[in-house]
């Protein structure tokens, strides 16, 4: 099947909202073996979606639009992809009790034109939304698909998940099913060239990668017709991948390097406490997203100052007025000036330059020096990141939590 996704809004044009819907879609749908070969924004206009519409369906068999559903005059999708297919609206009273009820239950009494989001095209299927209201809707005709939802993420992906994917699903012969590797501290092109051979020789399953944010993933994807037979045939290529990337290998499917982490931590009840600098509170914010991180997450201090860092860690006034706060020494004390304050078994500390001034020939932009203190012993890593100051930071932060995994997997 051939897809295109349409995003309409003339805000989106302009810059003023960030289109993720279509990061979002082309994912689900690449993962359920369509193919997307084109993703195009129009802004509200009737003609020029219509005339894209039909540019669409001359190389597509389905399209997938989000937005336009709105109450207003301008929110036009469903009625221009109902022109598109020469189908009236009708009223769906359904949908506009539900939309009644949701006014209710903010105190609020739905305008006039609030109805014009309970019409929809003759004989479509109507999509539910739990989040809003606006409904989507599945118009089918000629062998082409449309299928319009909200634009609002909040609203899309849960009407995708709940009701889209099933419908696509009924319709497809096959079941397609993919794996996520996730690698870290190894480039794309590495990893692609370390994986050549099975992606020269590959028919089915298929082997993508993609680089995202100093990780690297490693899609496998499967057809057959049951669950078992494609599982079997992920399988082996999945332990293969792991066998020859190793502990660069992290996890799996949707997991984070600081779920990674964090399970560790708690399943082995060991205590940790973070002194960051430069990355601000980072770190420990993305490790307390793990559920059950507060049986061993003691404390996160944002020790910006060379005042905190003496008065909260312990760290030296001679180190700072040698070396500097930005150095090997300091990242050392801070780490453990941050154990001994609460007993842990882990400390943690980030001192660098994040930018855009501050760097010098001896200092440059991006240096940062990360520590790790793991009961009695201290290491410290130093690195230089390129980027702005927000890349930097996030950079160091998923590296430092990395280089605790590997700490950690050699400990225990």
């Amino acid at each position: 099947m051939k897809a295109e996704i349409i995003t309409v809004g003339t805000e989106i044009l302009l810059g003023d909202i960030l289109n993720t819907n279509t990061h979002y879609l082309s994912n689900e749908l690449a993962n359920m073996g369509v193919d997307v070969y084109y993703q195009i924004t129009v802004g509200d206009n009737e003609n020029r979606l219509l005339n894209q519409l039909e540019e669409s369906f001359k190389r597509s068999d389905l399209v997938v639009l989000t937005g336009g559903l709105g109450p207003t005059e301008d929110d036009l999708t469903k009625e221009v992809c109902a022109r598109y297919f020469n189908l009236e609206m009708e009223f769906h009273q359904p949908s506009w009790d539900k939309i009644i009820e949701i006014h209710n239950k903010m105190k609020k009494t739905p305008t006039e034109n609030n109805k014009k989001q309970a019409y929809f095209p003759v004989n479509s299927i109507i999509l539910p939304n739990k989040y809003g209201t606006a409904p989507g809707c599945i118009m089918e005709k000629d062998n082409k698909t449309i299928i319009v939802m909200p634009g609002p993420p909040r609203e899309m992906k849960p009407m995708f998940d709940n009701f889209v994917k099933p419908f696509l699903q009924k319709n497809s012969e096959d079941i397609l099913e993919s794996k996520v590797i996730r690698i870290i501290g190894v480039g794309e092109s590495k990893v692609e060239n370390d994986l050549l051979d099975l992606i020269q020789n590959q028919v089915n399953p298929t082997i993508a990668t993609y680089a995202k944010d100093g990780e690297c993933t490693v899609r496998i994807t499967a057809k057959g017709k049951t669950v078992e037979e494609v599982e079997k045939l992920i399988l082996p290529v999945a332990k293969e991948i792991k066998n020859r990337f190793k502990e660069t290998v992290y996890g799996e499917d949707e997991t984070t390097i600081e779920d990674e982490v964090a399970k560790i931590l708690v399943k082995n009840n060991l205590t940790i406490a973070v002194a960051e600098s430069f990355t601000g509170g980072m770190v420990s914010s993305y490790l307390i997203n793990y559920p059950g991180i507060s049986s061993v997450f003691m404390e996160g201090c944002v020790t910006y100052s060379n005042e905190a860092k003496m008065k909260s860690l312990n760290v030296r006034k001679e180190t700072l007025n040698s070396v500097g706060a930005v150095s090997e020494q300091c990242a050392r004390e801070m780490a453990e000036g941050v154990a001994a304050r609460h007993n842990t078994n882990i400390g943690l500390s980030t001192t660098g330059i994040a930018g855009p001034e501050g760097g010098t020939e001896e200092k440059p932009l991006g240096l940062v020096y990360m520590g790790i203190k793991i009961n009695n012993n201290t290491i410290v890593k130093k690195y230089i990141f390129n980027g702005d100051r927000q890349q930097i930071r996030y950079r160091a932060c998923k590296t430092l939590l990395n280089d605790l995994r590997l700490e950690l997997i050699n400990m225990i």
